[in-house]
């Protein structure tokens, strides 16, 4: 996502008061809701799209209405970072049902707020994977027996979550490949509050805490998009010997002692559109620097989604969240035994309008990678835009050797 310091935002007092979970799921094989598309022996009714954006715009406005109310939302099929690293084990309730057995419904008056969310995005997660399961996939002549790394690890920009990659993911496990989207903190459905992030370390700990656990001799193809590049350079020097690869999509490919900021700012004049569209976020105060960055949903078709599906824009449209201001603030330390060790390929969108193509090979040409493919005809968010001819270029990047 494109940073622009302007004096044209007006700063807003409204203060978010969302804290982290500290519930975990009973599910310690799997990093988020989202890293495998799965079958369900419950019996399905078939959602169409208009379904997931009342779902989905239902689960953001009950998010809204809780007055700072800490939502416990816990699934079975999920699991959280809670700080320090532990996880503690809970199991979801039943919803109650009345005294004639009949379930209870979304608009049950009687649902106690927590049971609605829960529904809600229950509804939602199902919306999604039967959406992802309807998908036409050109399948790829993959053997990933023979693959150096099949492990594939998708990492969401700026505002966005793991939901974004959703056809990504159904179309790269069709081919075989192990694939987890991680949420980072106060993204998603991580009800973290994005204005109390302090660092970029924080914001990563999702990643990090998912690499620190890999076994010794496991690696992973680290894939990030948006503001998910200087994410996934910090954990590239964390971690390089558990990083086979890196993919950087239309995203902040930082050199040692830069910012996302000190990125976007060279180019600050030639994006008006991002200057538009971005609003400060002063729950400190307006005296005190912003803490979070909020785009404006009447501008994100034009910013972020001008060739993606209709369907796909409303669904992003109820589900990004503010961007933290300190992780774009913070300058990375990157050196060249550690994060310069991994191979690195960039994916340019040439009709992106959040971080134009220009910017993009200013990036290229400071800090040249392996390889640069282009996807034509691409916006900012080719996951929703051209879903295909990303996974191509994804199996294609994973069979160099």
């Amino acid at each position: 996502m494109g940073i622009c310091l302007s004096t044209k935002s007006s700063p807003s007092n409204k203060t978010t008061r969302s804290k982290r979970l500290t519930n975990q799921s009973t599910n310690t094989h799997s990093s988020t809701r989202w890293s495998r598309v799965r079958s369900s022996s419950i019996k399905r009714e078939k959602f169409d799209d208009a379904v997931i954006h009342e779902h989905a715009l239902a689960a953001a406005l009950l998010f809204q209405q809780q007055n700072g109310a800490v939502l416990p939302f816990d699934r079975s099929s999920s699991l959280r970072h809670v700080p320090g690293g532990s996880h503690s084990k809970r199991q979801q309730p039943l919803l109650p049902r009345s005294s004639s057995t009949r379930a209870r419904s979304l608009t049950d008056p009687l649902l106690h707020p927590q049971q609605l969310l829960n529904q809600i995005m229950l509804k939602l997660e199902i919306c999604i994977m039967e959406r992802a399961s309807n998908l036409v996939y050109d399948k790829q002549d993959v053997n990933v027996d023979e693959l150096e790394v099949s492990q594939i690890v998708l990492v969401h920009g700026g505002g966005f979550g793991a939901w974004c990659w959703y056809k990504t993911i159904a179309l790269l496990e069709e081919c075989k490949f192990k694939v987890t989207a991680i949420d980072l903190t106060g993204s998603g459905i991580d009800l973290f509050d994005a204005n109390s992030i302090k660092s970029l370390s924080q914001y990563v700990t999702p990643l990090t805490d998912f690499l620190e656990k890999l076994a010794d001799g496991e690696k992973v193809i680290l894939v990030g998009h948006d503001f998910g590049g200087a994410c996934i350079s910090y954990a590239m020097e964390l971690f390089p010997s558990k990083i086979a690869k890196a993919i950087f999509i239309a995203a902040s490919m930082l050199k040692s002692g830069q910012s996302t900021l000190d990125m976007f700012s060279q180019k600050e004049n030639t994006n008006d559109l991002m200057r538009q569209a971005q609003k400060f976020l002063y729950t400190n105060g307006n005296n005190f620097p912003p803490t979070a960055i909020d785009l404006d949903k009447m501008l994100l078709k034009d910013l972020l989604f001008n060739h993606s599906p209709a369907k796909d824009v409303a669904l992003a449209t109820v589900s990004m969240r503010p961007i933290p201001f300190p992780p774009v603030l913070e300058k990375l330390s990157l050196t060249n035994a550690n994060y310069g060790s991994v191979r690195r390929f960039y994916i340019q969108t040439p009709d992106d309008n959040a971080i134009p193509i220009t910017l993009q090979e200013s990036m290229i040409n400071e800090s040249p990678p392996e390889k640069v493919f282009r996807l034509k005809g691409s916006d900012h968010s080719p996951f929703f835009s051209k879903p295909q001819a990303l996974h191509k270029l994804l199996v294609e990047i994973a069979k160099i050797t």
